[in-house]
């Protein structure tokens, strides 16, 4: 048995990716006719804190199929230290928790600019019996993210403010475990950090992944 597929995780999954699938911004008339706007805002490096803001009520999850790519890439390189930009309500955030539950154990430290989500992330962490393994810091990223953190980061997964993936990403480069893997929701909204990953002389190898996912793993620059 894995964490991920028995009690109390695999039916508070369930339970949290059906209420994603229901409440998407798309459903309401509030957003549904600003669809220009609010990818203005998303690409913006200040509008994304407006758009995100009014975002606050939704959970904005990766899919499933993300989630357990995350779980099996944790476990299979058997990372004992992960980042995660962007906790949302925490459903990535208890895939990447189950991992390290189950590689033993390990710290995800995960970041989130918005209060109300970050109560609902602790709720949902201490609902799956995960809350022991995961530091959550509150505030803007390039500040959360740019101290005490892991000497050896296996794994990390972009999934917040777009503009922002490549800030972050220079912030743990020099911490990165060779053969790290990064994984960046929604990439296509972030082409400076789709161009950098992408270029061989970064250190990257980088490829599209499912819809929407960009994979790279860290090999480091040639001399």
């Amino acid at each position: 048995m894995i964490t991920l597929t028995t009690q109390p995780l695999a039916p508070l999954l369930d339970r949290l990716l059906a209420e994603a699938a229901l409440a998407r911004p798309e459903s309401n008339p509030i957003f549904a006719g600003m669809a220009e706007r609010a990818s203005e805002l998303m690409r913006s490096k200040s509008g994304h804190i407006e758009l995100y803001t009014q975002l606050r009520d939704y959970p904005l999850p990766v899919s499933r199929e993300t989630g357990v790519l995350l779980y099996m890439l944790a476990r299979r390189f058997e990372a004992r230290a992960i980042i995660e930009f962007g906790t949302s309500f925490g459903i990535s955030t208890l895939f990447l928790a189950a991992a390290l539950r189950d590689n033993g154990g390990g710290r995800l430290i995960t970041t989130e600019f918005e209060p109300s989500k970050i109560a609902r992330a602790r709720k949902h962490l201490a609902e799956g019996g995960l809350a022991d393994l995961v530091e959550i810091r509150e505030g803007d990223a390039l500040q959360t993210l740019n101290a005490d953190l892991p000497d050896a980061i296996g794994l990390v997964l972009l999934d917040g403010a777009k503009p922002l993936y490549r800030d972050v990403l220079a912030l743990l480069e020099s911490r990165l475990s060779p053969g790290a893997f990064i994984v960046a929701d929604n990439a296509d909204d972030s082409p400076e950090y789709l161009a950098y990953v992408r270029s061989p002389d970064n250190g990257y190898l980088s490829v599209p992944f499912g819809d929407d996912v960009e994979l790279s793993m860290r090999i480091g620059r040639l001399p």
